[in-house]
């Protein structure tokens, strides 16, 4: 039998980088003039239309100053991530 693990919340994930940005008050010109990343990418991943790639992600964790876990721990909004209980 596989097991399959649970859906990762994307929706939680967009309003993640939504919150870091906020928090430090930049438009998506800052956001997009520090990560390298078009400011049209960076709506539609915060609008939900689009995921973004890891490449994406890993460009806006450094334009953030954050690690990626921080970000990407959004995705197991609602069930327990892996390794917290042998899984």
């Amino acid at each position: 039998m596989t097991i399959f693990p649970p859906d990762p919340d994307f929706e939680a994930l967009r309003l993640e980088l939504a919150r870091l940005r906020a928090a430090r008050r930049w438009s998506y010109d800052e956001v997009a003039a520090r990560s390298g990343l078009a400011r049209r990418t960076l709506i539609e991943i915060e609008q939900g239309r689009t995921i973004g790639t890891l490449k994406t992600w890993h460009a806006l964790a450094h334009a953030l100053s954050t690690p990626l876990d921080e970000p990407f721990g959004a995705l197991c909004k609602g069930h327990e991530p892996p390794g917290e209980n042998g899984g």
